[in-house]
């Protein structure tokens, strides 16, 4: 399976001079957590994500309206292409530790946008008509390794102040 068969096509998109509140609106809108930061030829330079600019509102103690994207987005994409095989695509995911990759042209132009939601979706619909296609247990593994660094290796105790 490729990823072309299941990302998203189309997704939203910004700019690096975009504000953060047209961001969260552009996000609303799209009911999605992630969006790709587009160049004016339509290349993939960065991303943002609902998280980032949470923590940069809630730091900077800035409104909206004068925090750019390309003042707290993400400066390195991790990207994947449409004709890659969609294990090879959540291996990516697995390794780099992150749920959500920009799909992009051999020019680095968006075509579209996979989700670890996408591809938990659509595991093992195919997987037994077909050997080759993505399974539960793909999924499952690739989770393990994504979320294995984010999880605490202690539970912090709760103090009496």
């Amino acid at each position: 399976m490729k990823v072309s068969d299941i990302m998203t096509k189309a997704p939203a998109c910004c700019a690096p001079a975009t504000n953060l509140g047209s961001a969260v609106e552009i996000l609303w809108n799209g009911n999605c957590g992630i969006l790709p930061v587009v160049d004016t030829h339509g290349r993939v330079v960065s991303v943002i994500t609902d998280r980032d600019i949470c923590i940069a509102l809630g730091t900077g103690n800035r409104l909206p309206g004068e925090v750019t994207v390309g003042d707290v987005a993400t400066w390195r994409a991790i990207c994947c292409g449409a004709d890659e095989d969609i294990r090879s695509a959540v291996a990516t995911m697995a390794e780099a530790k992150v749920r959500r990759l920009p799909v992009v042209d051999a020019d680095g132009k968006i075509e579209g946008l996979l989700s670890i939601d996408d591809v938990v979706d659509r595991a093992d619909r195919k997987a037994r008509v077909k050997a080759d296609e993505l399974t539960s247990k793909d999924v499952v593994s690739a989770l393990k390794m994504l979320y294995a660094a984010r999880l605490p290796e202690t539970v912090p105790q709760a103090t009496d102040a």
